[in-house]
């Protein structure tokens, strides 16, 4: 009877009664939020372990190594397996600037009480501390015979060793010109001989192991100011000591 209804109702041009439309989005949107949602929580999961921190990883596994007394070869073969210093190079890393001032304070009170300026001076960067003293207060032209007077600054030097957590590089300079001896053919010799000198007495005064010091020549290789004049010439000829903190590159 209703449906004859609607027909005649139709019939007469009215159009038939229609239910209103659901508010909001179909059920299905729901369900397809949710998955879309948790497919981003996996993918940012996923993302944060991918982008760990290599630096403690390495850290975690060192310890865990040495707990477990895992033995490792170093490849690179630059860290030294053992060391006579009374000192640990991880501890001085945390103060490595801290005892870097103080070393420059302790040489440059020394320099003044001693009224020594004109035969060393003393500078730091940032790799360590450098003690400059020229030849001619150390050794006789073309030699590399130690003059006794200069043994007060290498006592000083030889003590700084002995107190310090420093390794020391002592390094032998000349001027442009050739030498003129027969006992040095070049003066690679001579500045490698003038280094190995000086060397030989802190090691003999200070009794620090060798593992901590180097002499290394350069010749004329590297020149404070140019070699234009005689007075230039004497600045170049020098041997420096150059203390740094303990390093595996040592």
């Amino acid at each position: 009877m209703a449906k004859k209804e609607e027909e005649i109702i139709y019939i007469m041009g009215k159009p038939p009664v229609t239910p209103p439309p659901e508010e909001g989005l179909p059920p299905w949107m729901a369900t397809f939020a949710d998955m879309v949602t948790l497919l981003l929580c996996f993918f940012v999961l996923l993302l944060s372990f991918a982008n760990q921190d290599i630096a403690n990883f390495e850290k975690l596994k060192g310890s865990m190594t040495e707990a477990f007394g895992v033995q490792t070869m170093d490849k690179s073969g630059r860290k030294v397996a053992y060391s006579e210093s009374p000192f640990s190079a991880s501890s001085l890393k945390k103060s490595a600037k801290k005892d870097m001032a103080a070393l420059e304070l302790d040489i440059r009170a020394f320099i003044n009480a001693g009224k020594v300026s004109k035969l060393m001076s003393v500078n730091s960067d940032q790799q360590g501390v450098l003690v400059r003293v020229p030849s001619r207060a150390i050794f006789k032209p073309g030699t590399a015979l130690l003059d006794p007077r200069i043994h007060k600054v290498l006592n000083k030097i030889s003590n700084l060793m002995k107190t310090k957590n420093f390794n020391l590089v002592v390094r032998g300079h000349t001027d442009d010109r050739a030498t003129k001896n027969n006992v040095y053919a070049s003066n690679w010799e001579l500045s490698a001989a003038r280094a190995a000198s000086c060397l030989r007495y802190i090691l003999e005064k200070s009794g620090v192991s060798p593992t901590r010091v180097k002499a290394v020549g350069y010749a004329g290789t590297k020149p404070l100011v140019p070699n234009t004049s005689n007075r230039n010439r004497a600045l170049n000829r020098r041997v420096e000591y150059y203390y740094q903190p303990p390093s595996d590159e040592w």
